[in-house]
């Protein structure tokens, strides 16, 4: 098992920028690829960004891209995602998640490990 939380979200202007964290605890974290995803009120959860578990190779949704990025640090159980010239359209809960597969693939399969997610509100 894998404990994910979350924080770091929060309100913005448009153009500001958040970092939000997840700490991980549990079995081995540098076992698992890692990764957000983002739910808008009435929306679809989608997929924002993944690293691998070595944090060698990153991916991004297209939406995020030269935005986004995302880290980790294994050494403190640790992923992070740096939001940059936030738009409002970025308003959603954001969640961190785990999974034995690869980062690669984390946006068509399933992750094993969800956290409760954080509020990230972009006033216009």
């Amino acid at each position: 098992q894998v404990q994910l939380v979350e924080s770091g979200g929060g309100l913005v202007q448009a153009g500001g920028s958040l970092r939000l964290s997840c700490a991980a605890s549990g079995r081995t974290f540098s076992g698992y690829a890692m990764g957000w995803f983002r739910q808008a009120p009435g929306k679809e959860r989608e997929f924002v960004a993944a690293i691998s578990w070595s944090g060698g190779n990153t991916y991004y949704a297209d939406s995020v891209k030269g935005r986004f990025t995302i880290s980790r640090d294994n050494a403190k159980n640790t992923v992070y995602l740096q939001m940059n010239s936030l738009k409002p359209e970025d308003t959603a809960v954001y969640y961190c998640a785990a999974t034995l597969t690869t980062a690669q693939t984390m946006g068509v399969r399933p992750p094993n490990y969800w956290g409760q997610g954080t509020q990230v509100t972009v006033s216009s």
